[in-house]
């Protein structure tokens, strides 16, 4: 007699992360920002004027800056974010066991998510548990990824149960790994401690407020996560930022929420990053710690942007030193976590 096990197959645990471009050459730059601006949720206006936007004007001209910067951080293991995002996958792999198929993707470039999801369905998986891995959710990051596995698994004869890890902006485990990495700096030698948060257009976020009513309606409406701005990319990034300062007994007054990487003329989430520094500088502050909570593998954004840019830029208005708290990599904290979220 044969006796079938009750479920035969694996449980499909797909890990995403943002993109890089395939190498820092200025054409493999070229195809990561056409394919990434291009994304309706990234920049969400019409396809006519985001294609003349991405198509005529960023794309041309940002691509050879951007691949310069990319060089700057690209080294023997190639792309920082993919690297580190490769051994995330992996380690959950493997404290996950047997029962589970991981994939990795990214949601530009490679590795596809198709090419993971037809991995998956090759390998007869019983479900799929997607894990974007964006800390705080955004309809630019993780509700492109949810948007996009969801329109790809559609048009597969069979469907398994599919479900998502919307945001994991308060994960304790996550919060102490940032807390635990900053620690070896000794934060209360720093004059001030900054959470700089990847920016967003103000008009994402009002698209997320149903009510019409609430966001940015008056001041400081972020400051407290309620029921009303619960699914806000910026109020939940300031409460990830009250947990992990909470951990390090960090006072409120020492420390500011602020936004990075801007693009373009229209209003984004403020306090700009830039404006931040020049304000502590003005205020005599010298020494700075940073964070940067929405990422969860070091990238561009903060290899570059914070450790190079910012430091140079504090430095020129008479601060001395600008320092990085790096990011969760392959931190066993962290894939902790990630396995606790793959077995929920």
């Amino acid at each position: 007699m044969v006796i079938f096990a009750k479920n035969m197959g694996k449980k499909g645990i797909l890990l995403v992360n943002l993109g890089t471009p395939d190498s820092p050459e200025v054409g493999d730059v070229r195809k990561y920002l056409d394919q990434f601006l291009m994304d309706e949720r990234v920049i969400d206006v019409n396809i006519v004027n985001r294609t003349l936007l991405v198509k005529g004007i960023i794309v041309p001209f940002r691509s050879p800056k951007t691949s310069k910067l990319y060089k700057e951080i690209w080294d023997e293991n190639g792309s920082p974010l993919l690297y580190f995002s490769k051994i995330q996958a992996a380690l959950v792999q493997e404290q996950l066991g047997e029962d589970y198929h991981v994939e990795l993707a990214m949601r530009y470039q490679n590795p596809s998510i198709l090419s993971a999801l037809e991995k998956m369905k090759a390998g007869l998986v019983e479900s799929i548990k997607v894990i974007p891995l964006f800390p705080q959710y955004a309809s630019a990051s993780s509700g492109s990824v949810i948007q996009l596995v969801m329109e790809l698994v559609s048009k597969w004869a069979t469907i398994p149960p599919v479900s998502f890890v919307s945001s994991f902006h308060d994960n304790e485990l996550m919060i102490e790994t940032f807390a635990g990495n900053a620690r070896k700096y000794q934060p209360e030698t720093y004059d001030h401690v900054l959470f700089s948060f990847h920016g967003l257009p103000e008009r994402q976020l009002l698209k997320c407020d149903h009510t019409g009513h609430y966001c940015l309606k008056k001041d400081n409406c972020c400051d407290t996560l309620n029921d009303t701005n619960k699914f806000c990319y910026s109020a939940q990034g300031h409460d990830t930022a009250k947990l992990i300062a909470a951990k390090l007994n960090i006072a409120r007054k020492d420390y500011t929420v602020c936004f990075q990487s801007r693009l373009g003329k229209e209003p984004w989430v403020q306090p700009y990053t830039t404006d931040v520094l020049k304000k502590l500088a003005a205020e005599g502050k010298k020494r700075l710690l940073v964070f940067s909570p929405a990422f969860v593998a070091d990238c561009l954004e903060t290899l570059y942007e914070i450790t190079v840019e910012y430091h140079e830029e504090f430095k020129a208005l008479g601060g001395e030193h600008v320092q990085l708290v790096e990011s969760l990599n392959d931190d066993p904290k962290f894939i902790k976590a990630l396995v606790e979220m793959a077995k929920a």
